[in-house]
């Protein structure tokens, strides 16, 4: 997997705690300000193949809006039930108003 940075979307483009859809290479992904950073999470929920980016964003963390499942925007990993396996999240670099994300796997 490559792990070039992508411009997907303009950072005066993202309102706090409101996710942004992208795809990169036809990976969804969802892209979310909160708490004063950008963070990159893949988009498909690991209970349900329903979109992250549906969700509500509360205290660093995104929520599946049809069963409840919580996911760190910083390390994947849910921290509510029913999910019970981490969804991968993404390096993210801000270079002016743009926003570039990187499809190499943050360890």
């Amino acid at each position: 997997m490559s792990n070039a940075f992508v411009r997907v979307c303009g950072l005066s483009e993202l309102e706090d705690d409101t996710p942004k859809r992208v795809e990169i290479d036809g990976t969804p992904v969802s892209v979310v300000r909160t708490e004063g950073e950008v963070f990159a999470i893949y988009d498909i929920c690991s209970h349900a193949n329903v979109s992250l980016s549906e969700g509500e964003v509360d205290d660093c963390h995104i929520e599946c809006w049809l069963h409840g499942s919580r996911f760190d925007l910083r390390s994947g990993k849910p921290d509510a039930l029913p999910a019970t396996r981490p969804v991968p999240v993404y390096p993210v670099k801000i270079e002016g108003d743009d926003v570039l994300v990187s499809l190499s796997q943050e360890s």
